[in-house]
């Protein structure tokens, strides 16, 4: 019965120190399996997002209220 035990045990800490690799071979990454297309499209997106949030602030304060990163990151991302 004892023998159980350990076994047990050494299963769960086998476990607990591997499950970062028993994950990602069970579960594969999303992202190791995007397509280019779908890279483009999960960039695309985000800088829409960013886009929309910088407006927003911009909508909300005006365009003076605008910190200058804010400012050189809105021309970045519209010249994309």
């Amino acid at each position: 019965m004892t023998l159980v035990y350990v076994l047990l045990a050494v299963a769960v800490i086998f476990i607990y120190f591997f499950r970062k690799d028993i994950k990602e071979k069970i579960i594969p990454d999303k992202e190791k399996n995007y397509t280019i297309d779908d890279r483009y499209n999960a960039e695309k997106k985000k800088r829409e997002k960013e886009i929309d949030h910088i407006l927003s602030k911009m909508g909300k304060n005006g365009v003076n209220d605008l910190s200058s990163a804010d400012q050189k990151r809105l021309d970045e991302l519209s010249k994309k």
